[in-house]
């Protein structure tokens, strides 16, 4: 019998270890990925179980006071991001606690994502991210909308409508510019840009 407990003790740990540092290895040489990374995982891991979040809530309010103040980026602790999500620069980073980010994905600096309020008052839902996006700096993606899978936004662009699997978009408001071939990093040029 406690033989099995501290085989439940050590399996308990190691998911924790590795929920907490899913993000480590992508990160490599980025140090304030990693630590803003880290910090972010501990304070989504409060968020799984309500008496986790009882016992963290210290841990919670330090998270929000060190990232939002110090670091200057608003990524809340129950923002549902994949694995292997590398954040570059993160300076000026602002998402929605709605949002959902696949695995996989790649943010730069000075980045918002999240919601639209409509003129009656109303919100919209935030976006969802598929997998495999890169997401260039001062990215604007609001609404309700959907990015597909192995989509890049280039830098600047302002994104208010879906935009499809495979795809590179870029400007304000972003437009596909290019098709990338599905499994490959080549680009298949577009007959004429779409809006």
């Amino acid at each position: 019998m406690k033989n099995t407990l501290n085989n439940n003790h050590k399996s308990n740990y190691k998911w924790f270890f590795n929920f907490v540092f899913q993000d480590w290895r992508a990160n490599k040489g980025n140090i304030k990925g990693r630590l803003v990374l880290l910090l972010f995982r501990i304070a989504n891991f409060c968020c799984t179980r309500k008496i986790y979040y009882y016992l963290g809530f210290i841990y919670l309010v330090f998270y929000k006071i060190l990232v939002e103040w110090f670091f200057s980026m608003e990524i809340p602790w129950n923002t549902r991001i994949g694995k292997n999500f590398i954040l570059y620069h993160g300076q000026a980073t602002v998402l929605n606690n709605q949002v959902v980010i696949g695995e996989n994905c790649v943010l730069r600096q000075c980045t918002t994502i999240g919601n639209k309020v409509f003129e009656d008052g109303s919100i919209s839902k935030s976006p969802v991210i598929g997998n495999h996006v890169e997401i260039g700096c001062n990215v604007i993606i609001i609404g309700a909308i959907t990015i597909g899978n192995h989509v890049r936004i280039g830098a600047g662009a302002v994104v208010v409508k879906s935009i499809p699997d495979n795809c590179i978009a870029v400007g304000n408001p972003a437009r596909i510019i290019n098709k990338t071939i599905p499994g490959t990093n080549q680009v298949k040029m577009a007959a004429s840009p779409t809006t």
